[in-house]
């Protein structure tokens, strides 16, 4: 038996500083035995409570099922371990699988030659069995394997969500440097928008703050557009139980109120792919996205701004992101009718240009970068 098929115990993967958010979703999804860590949560689940959890989570980044754990100091170790483990019964010759693999504070220093490792070993078991072997796929393959080894102790485990669960698969256009999807969730959940005071993005992009809030607000499962998960390759998948907890899931789906998600960018481009990102999911169509500058965009009636300026982390060495600060917090001091801004700043350092006393400040990391959720009340 592997692992988790002993313990029904899994391990999400977070960014750092969301570890209690996603333990608080992940216990609100029906997990059990919640406990958070740096940057991932361990968890209790039953099969439907696993498929919730990959379905609805908006904060999670995959979620992994252990299948085996054992001290290792070598690869030649890592190599015959792993080759041991019953790799047929999770995949066939005709599967592609490929591997996510991390190495900290071990005798092995390397973690892509740890993945080859661990490759060589699912490849051979297959070949003794039958001569053939699964191919790899780094693209799109059936099922993942990922290998942690943390102080040469290692964990191989099943990647049960199918890739990162960032993918939403809304973003068919983009643009430069667009925001994560599960960082967009947690601006979202930080900011504690209710979903009926309107919310206006005035610097929008590619729409990922609109869209996340669009699927927060119609409770749209966060992999309602998700193709294939990992867990349907796992021995005890049950199709009757998945299309249960989906059917469940997609029934609480609401409708979008008219005017309440309002958007705006100076660029053509990035309104063309917020429309059309938008309009990837139920009740997008309702979301009014136009070309114009941030300052055309003040809101008409009691509102909240939520918006990550192009001068946070996507312009971030351009030399006139001081003015530009100070020329929005201009702008957010004018408006009457905007009860509270949080914008999300790729450089904190810049939070001061803006010449506004911030409510509070929050780190938000992103794309390896130390950003900030920063809450202003306008009002």
């Amino acid at each position: 038996m592997f692992t988790y098929q002993k313990t029904n115990r899994f391990f999400a993967q977070i960014s750092r500083g969301l570890e209690q958010y996603g333990a608080e979703e992940l216990a609100g999804l029906g997990c059990q035995d919640v406990k958070p860590m740096f940057m991932g949560i361990y968890f209790d689940a039953d099969p439907a409570t696993l498929y919730r959890a990959n379905y609805m989570s908006r904060l999670c980044t995959r979620i992994l099922a252990p299948l085996l754990t054992f001290d290792c100091h070598s690869t030649k170790y890592l190599y015959k371990t792993a080759r041991k483990i019953d790799w047929h019964v999770l995949l066939s010759e005709k599967n592609t699988f490929a591997i996510n693999a991390s190495v900290t504070g071990s005798s092995i220093k390397h973690s892509q030659y740890a993945a080859l490792c661990l490759k060589d070993a699912i490849v051979d078991h297959f070949r003794d069995r039958s001569g053939i072997r699964p191919d790899v796929d780094t693209e799109n393959p059936d099922l993942w394997f990922h290998l942690r080894i943390e102080r040469n102790r290692a964990i191989i485990s099943l990647d049960t969500s199918g890739g990162s669960l960032h993918r939403r698969g809304y973003r068919q256009m983009g643009v430069e440097a667009p925001m994560q999807e599960t960082v967009a969730a947690a601006i979202i959940r930080l900011s504690n928008w209710d979903g009926v005071t309107p919310l206006l993005d005035p610097m929008c992009g590619s729409g990922t703050i609109l869209t996340e809030a669009l699927m927060h607000c119609c409770q749209i499962p966060a992999a309602y557009l998700r193709k294939k998960f990992g867990f349907e390759m796992m021995p005890e998948y049950d199709k009757g139980i998945w299309d249960k907890v989906r059917a469940e899931a997609n029934s609480f789906i609401k409708r979008l109120p008219g005017g309440l998600l309002t958007g705006s960018d100076a660029s053509p481009e990035a309104v063309k792919a917020a429309l059309h990102n938008c309009r990837m999911l139920p009740h997008g169509d309702k979301i009014i996205i136009k070309n114009k500058r941030y300052q055309e965009s003040s809101p008409t009636r009691e509102a909240i701004i939520i918006t990550n300026p192009p001068y946070g982390i996507r312009l971030k060495q351009n030399e006139g992101a001081e003015r530009f600060m100070r020329e929005l917090g201009d702008f957010l001091k004018k408006q009457k009718h905007c009860t509270a801004a949080y914008l999300y700043l790729g450089r904190p350092e810049l939070v001061k240009e803006l010449a506004l006393r911030p409510a509070w400040q929050k780190p938000l990391l992103t794309g390896g970068l130390e950003g900030v959720l920063v809450k202003f009340d306008i009002a």
